[in-house]
């Protein structure tokens, strides 16, 4: 499904929640689809199950996944995803990236480059 950094200081947990994050977004993974089981995943990657867990319980609270007691886990569909708390969120967060970029040295014209990359990844390369 996706490959895991082991010698990133990014922990393996954090990891999976930005890979599944990236999958759902993105709709590879579809609304309501079933997510692999932990230990399924835990094997598949050799990574401890509890790692898979925490993983889960992370998007889980993030909004992204819902769990079914006795059935999995499962992708939460778009419209049950708090969208405004997450839009709130994701400014607060991007307003310091852009912050700090700006004082490393990183030129406007660039920033502005890249949120026009981060557009047509996401809207396919089509221009609305």
């Amino acid at each position: 499904m996706f490959q895991l950094d082991i010698r990133s200081r990014v922990p393996i947990y954090e990891q999976l929640v930005e890979k599944f994050k990236e999958l759902i977004i993105n709709e590879v993974l579809k609304a309501d689809e079933q997510l692999p089981s932990v230990r399924q995943l835990a094997k598949d990657l050799t990574v401890n199950p509890n790692t898979i867990q925490k993983a889960y319980r992370e998007l889980e609270h993030q909004g992204y996944i819902y769990s079914v007691p006795g059935k999995g886990n499962f992708v939460t569909p778009p419209s049950a995803i708090n969208k405004e708390e997450k839009v709130k969120k994701m400014k607060e967060e991007l307003l310091k990236l852009l912050a700090e970029a700006l004082f490393l040295g990183v030129e406007k014209e660039e920033i502005i480059s890249l949120i026009e990359e981060a557009e047509r990844t996401v809207k396919g390369g089509e221009k609305s």
